[in-house]
């Protein structure tokens, strides 16, 4: 996709987090969106890896970002980021500290990212950019809240079907392993749990 198309993609997204109204504030995040470049992930391609920091804040034009973890040898699934959304090893990014985690690229994946420096000036002086962050980081709160109250609430069936029901793109996309890993539950037991749900 050209560089132009993922820019437009981009700033339909933000729009979801500013006032559209207000012409300064779109003025102000098309300045912004001319801060980010674009980079290409290869499959298997690390965007960052454990123990390094993270430079770059990145808005996911297409493909999947699978954040993980490794405990005893064995891969733990913390996030998968699709398209139309943003990410980053967020601590290393702004602390410049060593990432506790990969992240990933499970399929060809394109991006717009940003370095530290940019981001803070984009936030210390660009109104419009601060508010969208403000507002992302509250909803991504809220999210991350859901998920750990469903993990101590719900069955693994449960949280199968509230995923079926909110977030049908990461059953089509993301290879069965990898949701069953972000899911908390064995794959034989994910296997079970498709085949009864369909």
């Amino acid at each position: 996709m050209k560089n132009s198309e993922t820019k437009n993609s981009f700033l339909l997204f933000i729009n979801q987090f500013i006032d559209k109204k207000d012409k300064q504030m779109k003025s102000q995040i098309e300045i912004a969106l001319e801060s980010f470049l674009p980079l290409l992930l290869k499959k298997n391609e690390f965007l960052v890896r454990e123990n390094e920091i993270c430079t770059h804040f990145c808005y996911i034009e297409s493909g999947i970002l699978q954040h993980a973890i490794e405990i005893e040898g064995e891969e733990k699934t913390t996030y998968l980021g699709l398209r139309n959304s943003v990410t980053s090893s967020l601590k290393s990014f702004l602390d410049a500290t060593p990432s506790q985690k990969n992240i990933k690229a499970l399929v060809d994946t394109q991006l717009l990212v940003i370095d530290l420096k940019n981001f803070r000036h984009l936030l210390q002086n660009n109104a419009a950019f601060h508010q969208f962050y403000f507002k992302l980081i509250e909803k991504q709160i809220m999210l991350i809240d859901d998920y750990r109250i469903d993990l101590l609430t719900l069955s693994p069936e449960e949280r199968y079907h509230k995923l079926l029901i909110t977030e049908p793109k990461l059953l089509q996309e993301v290879p069965l392993h990898y949701l069953a890993s972000f899911l908390g539950i064995s794959n034989r037991h994910m296997s079970r749990i498709r085949k009864n749900i369909k």
